[in-house]
């Protein structure tokens, strides 16, 4: 463990109208406690996961690797301010580490090329190949593989994007192995039960206010899937009949 804890200082918060600070997850959670070594963040769409772990990688100056966007259609000036307002408890001071996000990951590919033009060897840790000549999914293994065996803190924004089944559960797996060894701490905002099926988890669900911990049985995730699986046709059906999941 490197960070026990994230202190939310909603009273000091610029406004409670705008997104993220209207996020009820945000208001009602002074403290996060993380007890274990790898912590999972769920919830729907828009619940303030995502936002959340990119503020705590701003405030323990975990660098995001990607290209800079200078216009945003929703222009919404509090978009990116919420690291301010967060506090965090490392264990033996701050360590380095790394943000993988499903969305700036093509970003970072393009960077570690250009850095290997000037020094080739960057590529030896992945393997000694482009990162952007393999697929998505065996790029994103190659990254993980050499990343994770480092010690540090980790945050990873839905890492099951363009993996097959087969490689989230080499994902579960590596994210549990080195939890395990007590050098690296992992917190991952994810949709997907295979990765939460990580044994000794600590999930927090964001779909209600307070933050809670629940158990990888109680999560909508589980829940929907296990429907899905046991009666796939008419789960369809169902769902289509409802405008929604079963």
């Amino acid at each position: 463990m490197h960070l026990t804890s994230v202190h939310v200082h909603s009273d000091a918060f610029p406004t409670k109208e705008r997104y993220p600070f209207a996020q009820d997850v945000l208001q009602d959670n002074p403290t996060i406690p993380l007890q274990r070594p790898v912590t999972f963040f769920v919830g729907e769409n828009g619940t303030g996961k995502s936002t959340l772990l990119r503020a705590i990688a701003h405030r323990c100056h975990i660098p995001i690797w990607e290209y800079e966007t200078t216009t945003h259609v929703d222009r919404n000036p509090f978009r990116d301010m919420l690291y301010r307002f967060l506090t965090v408890t490392w264990v033996d001071g701050p360590v380095p580490g790394s943000f993988f996000g499903s969305e700036t990951f093509r970003d970072w590919c393009k960077l570690l090329d250009e850095w290997a033009v000037d020094d080739p060897g960057q590529l030896r840790y992945f393997g000694g190949r482009s990162l952007l000549t393999l697929s998505h999914g065996q790029s994103l293994m190659a990254y993980f593989r050499s990343r994770y065996e480092i010690p540090g803190l980790y945050l990873l924004d839905e890492p099951e994007t363009a993996l097959s089944p087969r490689s989230q559960i080499e994902l579960v797996r590596l994210i549990d192995e080195m939890g395990r060894r007590g050098h690296a701490q992992f917190i991952v905002a994810t949709h997907s039960p295979i990765l939460l099926a990580c044994p000794d988890a600590q999930i927090l669900s964001f779909d209600r206010a307070p933050l809670c911990a629940v158990a990888y049985e109680d999560t909508d995730h589980y829940r929907v899937y296990r429907s899905f699986l046991q009666a796939p046709q008419a789960s369809v059906r169902e769902t289509h009949a409802e405008g929604g999941v079963p």
